[in-house]
C-alpha cells in the first residue's frame, strides 16, 4: 500500500480513544476502525478535516506516502 494511515499513532500521542474520537467527528466507530487499521480505500476531505481539527494536527501527520517495494 502506498498511502499509510498513521491515525493510531496520532491518537496515542493525543491520548484519545477511538470511541471518543468517533463521537467527536461524528462517524461510526466501525468506520474509524477501518481508517485506523489501514483498510480504507478513500477518505473524505470533510473527515480528514474533522480529524485534524479534533487531534490538532496536520493531514501529513495522519497520512504518509510509502514507496512500494519492487
Amino acid at each position: 500500500m502506498a498511502i499509510m494511515v498513521n491515525l493510531d499513532v496520532v491518537m496515542a500521542k493525543k491520548k484519545i480513544s477511538a470511541g471518543q474520537l468517533a463521537e467527536l467527528i461524528d462517524i461510526t466507530p466501525a468506520n474509524l476502525s477501518i481508517l485506523k487499521n489501514n483498510k480504507a480505500k478513500a477518505i473524505r476531505f470533510s473527515t480528514l478535516e474533522a480529524l485534524c481539527r479534533e487531534l490538532d494536527c496536520q493531514p501529513g501527520d495522519i497520512l504518509e506516502y510509502v514507496k512500494d517495494e519492487e
